[in-house]
C-alpha cells in the first residue's frame, strides 16, 4: 500500500534508472512528487488561429495537413520532418528535428491538435511551429519543469500515480484561518494543482499553495520578532566627537542618506535591545561608510564587531577599505577566508566569509555582526556568534544589500527586520552612459572599447554562462537558427585570439579556484589585464576605479536590478564610464526591460519595474536571501502578503502550542530554511 513517506521506487514506472534521476533533483519520497508542481499549465481547449500566431508565443492550432516531407540537413546530417498545417485563416510548417518517428505520426489529410512555440525560418522567411506535441486530448494539462532529464509527460505520469495517497496530507492550516480566508483544504489543492478540473479549481489551489507559502514565511518572522524581544541588547554609548573626527577623515562629505541611516543605527544601539536592521542602498550610494561608522561606534565601547562578505574577493576589498578609513584609529583588524585565517584573538574587528560563523570560531567580546549582500542572519545563526563573555547578550545585527529591493517585496522578504535605505549618491558619481547595441554594430562596439583601453581604461565584458550549453542539448532537440549563446570561456577565446589579440585579456568565473580569482582580480586592479571577461561572479562589490566599459551580452538573461548592478562596477573613477548592452532576443518584453535600464540610473525604480515586468524570482540576490523558493506565491500579491501577516501574528499571540500540527509545520519549515 502506498504512503506518503515511502520510496518513489514503490510507484509504477519508477524503475532504478528514473528514480536515480528524480532522487537527482531532491525527489525521494511521494511527499516530494505531490510537492513539485507544475511549471505552467496549457489549455488544449483554446486554439489560436494560424494567422495570428506570433514569433515567441506559445499556441495551440487546431487544423488539417496538407504536405509532409522530410530531408536531412547537410550540417549536421540531421532529420527534419515538416508538416505544413492549414486552418481557415492560414498555412504554417510544423518542424521536428530528429525526430524521424513524427514521419509515422503525422499524414496528409489528416484533422490534428499541435502546441508548440511560433519561431521564425529565416531561409525560407517564414514563421514555423518548432517542435511541437500532438495533441491528444483537449484538456488543461500541466507542464513541468525537465529536471535530471525527465520529460514533462514521463512527470505527468509519475505524479498521478502519487495522487492517490494525497488524501493522507496532513492538513496543517487552522480550521479558523481556511475559513476566514475561504481556502480549500491541502489535499484537494494538490489533486486540482496537478490536474485541475478547470481554470476556477486550479485558481482555488493555487491561492490555498500561495497562501501556505506566505503564512509561513510571514509565521517564522512573527516568531522570530517576539524571540527577539525577550533577548537582551549590549547598550552602546555613542561618542560623537569621535564619530565627527572620523567624517572629518573622509576625503569627501557625508550624504544626507547616509547621515540618516547613521542616526538611525545609532538609535538602535543604544537601547538595551539588539539591533536588528537591513541598509538598503543603491551601488555606489556608500553603505561601506555607514558600516564602519557603526563599527567604530560598537568598538569604542570595548566590544568586538564580525563583518562579514559573501565572497573572498569582496572580504578582502571590505578589509582594504575599511583598513583605510579607519587608519588613523589604532584599530587592530584581522581577516578570516576559508583560505587564510590571520591571528584575530585581539582583533577589535574581524572580516571574512561563511568561515566566521564556524563552530571553531570564538569570539571574545563580539557586540555587532554586519553581514553584507543578502545573507540572512535569524535567531539561530545570531546565536552562533553570541557573545561568549555576555552569555545573556544577543549581539546587535545590520545586514547591507546593494540590490535595491522594492518595499512590497521588502516586507515579506524581511518582516523581522528595521529598514534604512540609502537613495543619494556621493556628490560628483557621474552617471554611466547606457546603450543598448544593435548587433550589426558590434565592430563598433570593440573600437570603442579598443580607444577606452588606449586612453589608458579597463573594461568588463559579461556572459550569462561560463561555458557553451549547445553540446549538451537533449536529443530531439535543437537551437533552431542556430544562435550562440554567449560563454565567458569562449568569449574568453575569440576575444584573445581574434577581436584584442594584442591586449591582455582575463577570465573570471564561479568554478575557478579562490586563489584563482584573487590572482585575477589582483591582476585587474593593478593594470595588468585591459579587459576581463566574466560571468555574474563580478554582480556584488567589485571595485576598479579605472574601469570604464561595461560590456553586457546576453543581457536580456539578466534581471534589470542585476544589470544595474553589473552597470555599477563602472563609473567608479573621474572618467565618464558607458555601458553596452547586447541582446539574443528581440521580444517586446526585452527592448522594455532594456529601455528601461537606459533610461534610469535609479536602482530602487529599476527594481520596481523588474518586479512588474519578470517577478521577484527573478529579482537578484532573492534566491541568496533566504527566502525558499516560492512555487505559488507571488510577492506583489500584496493583499496576500498582509492577510498571512495578520493570521499569523494574531496565532503568534495565542501561542502556537494551541496548534500543535502548525506548530510542527513551522518546525519543518525553519528547519528547511536553515540547511545550509
Amino acid at each position: 500500500m502506498l504512503d506518503l513517506d515511502i520510496s518513489i521506487s514503490a510507484l509504477p514506472g519508477v524503475g532504478p534508472k528514473i528514480k536515480e534521476k528524480l532522487e537527482r533533483v531532491g525527489l525521494r519520497q511521494i511527499s516530494d512528487l505531490l510537492f513539485y508542481f507544475p511549471r505552467k499549465w496549457e489549455d488544449y481547449r483554446n486554439f489560436t488561429p494560424i494567422a495570428w500566431c506570433r514569433r515567441d508565443e506559445e499556441v495551440t492550432i487546431k487544423g488539417i495537413i496538407i504536405k509532409v516531407e522530410k530531408e536531412r540537413t547537410r550540417l549536421r546530417n540531421m532529420m527534419i520532418v515538416k508538416a505544413r498545417v492549414q486552418d481557415e485563416t492560414g498555412e504554417i510548417n510544423a518542424v521536428w528535428f530528429n525526430q524521424g518517428f513524427m514521419e509515422r505520426m503525422v499524414r496528409a489529410n489528416q484533422k490534428v491538435t499541435l502546441h508548440g512555440k511560433v519561431d521564425f525560418d529565416w531561409k525560407n522567411k517564414e514563421r514555423v511551429l518548432a517542435s511541437p506535441i500532438l495533441v491528444k486530448e483537449e484538456k488543461i494539462v500541466p507542464v513541468y519543469s525537465e529536471g535530471a532529464g525527465i520529460s514533462s509527460k514521463i512527470y505527468e505520469k509519475i505524479i498521478k500515480s502519487a495522487l492517490a495517497v494525497a488524501d493522507n496530507l496532513e492538513e496543517w492550516l487552522p480550521d479558523e484561518v481556511k475559513e476566514e480566508h475561504d481556502l480549500i483544504n491541502l489535499a484537494e489543492a494538490i489533486k486540482q494543482i496537478h490536474h485541475p478540473s478547470s481554470f476556477e479549481a486550479l485558481n482555488a489551489a493555487k491561492l490555498r499553495l500561495a497562501f501556505d507559502e506566505l503564512f509561513l514565511i510571514a509565521l517564522s518572522m512573527a516568531e522570530a520578532r517576539a524571540e527577539l524581544k525577550k533577548e537582551k541588547g549590549l547598550p552602546v554609548k555613542i561618542d560623537e566627537e569621535l564619530l565627527k573626527k572620523f567624517t572629518s577623515k573622509l576625503p569627501y562629505i557625508l550624504t544626507d542618506a547616509q547621515r540618516k541611516a547613521t542616526w538611525e543605527i545609532i538609535k538602535d544601539v543604544e537601547r538595551g535591545r539588539p539591533m536588528n536592521r537591513l541598509v538598503e542602498g543603491d551601488v555606489g550610494s556608500g553603505k561601506t561608510v555607514v558600516g564602519t561608522m557603526a563599527a567604530l561606534a560598537v568598538i569604542n565601547n570595548g566590544y568586538q564587531v564580525a563583518w562579514m562578505a559573501p565572497t573572498e574577493i569582496l572580504a578582502r576589498q571590505h578589509y582594504k577599505n575599511v583598513a583605510d578609513m579607519l587608519n588613523f584609529f589604532g584599530i587592530k583588524i584581522a581577516l578570516v577566508t576559508g583560505n587564510l585565517k590571520e591571528d584575530y584573538t585581539d582583533a577589535d574587528m574581524i572580516i571574512g566569509t561563511h568561515a566566521l560563523i564556524q563552530d571553531n570560531m570564538v569570539y571574545k567580546n563580539l557586540g555587532l555582526v554586519i553581514v553584507d549582500e543578502q545573507h540572512r542572519f535569524g535567531v539561530a545563526q545570531r546565536s552562533k556568534l553570541r557573545n561568549k563573555q555576555h552569555e545573556d547578550r544577543m549581539p546587535h545585527l545590520l545586514s547591507m544589500t546593494a540590490t535595491p529591493i522594492p518595499r512590497t517585496l521588502a516586507l515579506a522578504l524581511y518582516g523581522d527586520l528595521e529598514i534604512s535605505i540609502i537613495n543619494q549618491m556621493p556628490e560628483g558619481r557621474q552617471k554611466v552612459k547606457t546603450q543598448v547595441v544593435s548587433p550589426t554594430d558590434r565592430q563598433k562596439a570593440y573600437d570603442f572599447i579598443k580607444a577606452e583601453i588606449l586612453k589608458g581604461r579597463q573594461a568588463f565584458v559579461i556572459c550569462p554562462l561560463i561555458e557553451s550549453s549547445n553540446s549538451k542539448i537533449p536529443d530531439g532537440q535543437i537551437d533552431l537558427f542556430e544562435v550562440e549563446r554567449k560563454s565567458a570561456v569562449k568569449e574568453f577565446e575569440k576575444l584573445s585570439k581574434n577581436v584584442f589579440p594584442d591586449l591582455s585579456i582575463g577570465l573570471l568565473h564561479g568554478r575557478m579556484k579562490a586563489k584563482e580569482k584573487e590572482l585575477i582580480m589582483n591582476d585587474f586592479s593593478k593594470g595588468k589585464i585591459n579587459i576581463l571577461v566574466a560571468t555574474a561572479v563580478v554582480e556584488v562589490g567589485i571595485d576598479i576605479p579605472n574601469a570604464t566599459v561595461m560590456m553586457i551580452e546576453g543581457a536580456e538573461r539578466f534581471g534589470l536590478a542585476q544589470l544595474h548592478q553589473f552597470r555599477g562596477r563602472v563609473g567608479r573613477g573621474k572618467s565618464q564610464a558607458y555601458c553596452l548592452l547586447f541582446s539574443e532576443s528581440w521580444s517586446d518584453t526585452t527592448k522594455l526591460r532594456l529601455q528601461a535600464l537606459v533610461e534610469s540610473n535609479d536602482g530602487f525604480e529599476l527594481a520596481e519595474r523588474d518586479l512588474q515586468l519578470r517577478g521577484p524570482g527573478e529579482l537578484a540576490g532573492i534566491r541568496q536571501s533566504g527566502l525558499p523558493d516560492l512555487k505559488m506565491a507571488s510577492l506583489t500579491d500584496t493583499i496576500l502578503i498582509k492577510k498571512a501577516r495578520v493570521s499569523a501574528e494574531r496565532l503568534i499571540a495565542r501561542g502556537l502550542n494551541r496548534y500543535p500540527l502548525l506548530n510542527k509545520k513551522l518546525d519543518e519549515f525553519e528547519h528547511s530554511r536553515h540547511l545550509e
